[in-house]
Formats: structure tokens, sequence, C-alpha cells
């Protein structure tokens, strides 16, 4: 990274600093001991899990509401509601001891946790976001129910991004790059008012 993490922090975390270095302080310990991230991923912490969740913000209006889905560590949404907190956040995980977990990084921030498999959640948000949950396909049959009218399914992808696209009608790949941080390709579905 050309740019020092701290600078980073600062410009796109302005209201949110000490949490977001809390968050990152909890993954690289309680995240990896639980297992929810790869034992060599603390050193990566910044560049590889949470400076890559935030091009996703770029596509999200003021005072969104959001689900994120398959939330496991907090990833993207934690990220996303301290870079983004005008938004409404729930994070949305079927299994307990990463539900657990989640309530432990949440604790003390506005933001909702929902155990549950996507397909069994019944309420909805203008956006739903997912980061490594699903095949596009897959991810839009799981959660399309949850995207309100006029929202979109916001699925963050790697390379393979346009590949996952074939087929999968009216999908936008939307590729952003933000200062510091570098390129990050997240496809877009939105659903029909």
């Amino acid at each position: 990274m050309e740019q020092s993490v701290e600078g980073l922090v600062g410009r796109y975390f302005p209201e949110r600093q000490e949490e977001i270095r809390a968050f990152a302080q909890f993954l690289t310990t309680a995240g990896i001991e639980r297992g929810l991230i790869g034992p060599r991923e603390g050193e990566r912490i910044w560049e590889r899990h949470i400076f890559n969740c935030l091009p996703v913000t770029q596509l999200l209006p003021q005072n969104a509401s959001l689900f994120d889905i398959g939330s496991g560590a907090g990833l993207p949404g934690i990220v996303i509601a301290l870079a983004r907190p005008d938004l409404k956040v729930t994070l949305i995980e079927p299994l307990e001891r990463r539900v657990e977990f989640l309530k432990e990084a949440t604790e003390g921030l506005d933001i909702e946790v929902i155990r549950g498999r996507a397909q069994d959640v019944k309420k909805s948000a203008e956006y739903v976001t997912a980061r490594a949950v699903a095949p596009l396909e897959k991810l839009k049959k799981i959660s399309w129910h949850m995207v309100k009218t006029g929202g979109a399914l916001l699925a963050m992808k790697g390379e393979s991004a346009a590949t996952e696209m074939v087929g999968v009608k009216n999908a936008v790949l939307h590729e952003i790059e933000l200062e510091g941080i570098g390129l990050g390709r997240i496809v877009e579905l939105r659903k029909p008012s």
C-alpha cells in the first residue's frame, strides 16, 4: 500500500476511526482464534479484508437500509456501517458461533445481528450485500425476496466477476477504484420498481 493505514483510516472512517481500529484488532485476535479468518490473515487484515470492503460504499445512497448476508466475520457489513454511519446495517448469519462473534464485535454500535439463513429471513432492505457467500445465480435465489422494490443486490466479487454474470439477467459490473485501496468489483442486480 502506497498510503499509510493511518492515513486511509482517517480518510475512509472519519467519524469512526477508533471503532474500525478496535474491529481490526478483534479480527486479528478473536477472529483468528475462533477460525473466522485464517491464521496468516492477521498481517493483511487492512488491505485484504477491511479496505477491500470499501468500494461497495460508493454505490449506497444516504440513509439507506442494508442487509449483509452471510456476514461471517462482519465483512463487509461492519466495515460498511463504520465507513457510512448514515446507513442502517443489519448483519445476517446462520451459524451460532459466528453470530456470537458478530454480537461481540458490534457491541456498542448501532448494528443489528440476526441469526438465520438468508432464504428464511422475512424482512427486507433497500440493499443486500454479500462477500464470498455464493455464486451470483445462487446468491440471487437465496436473497432476492429481501431486496425492496427499487433496491439492489450488491455482490462483492473477484476477478471472475464478469464470468459469473453470464446468464444472470440485468447484472451490471461496477469496477470501483478508491484512492489508496485499489480496484473493487461489485455486481449489481437492481429490482425494478
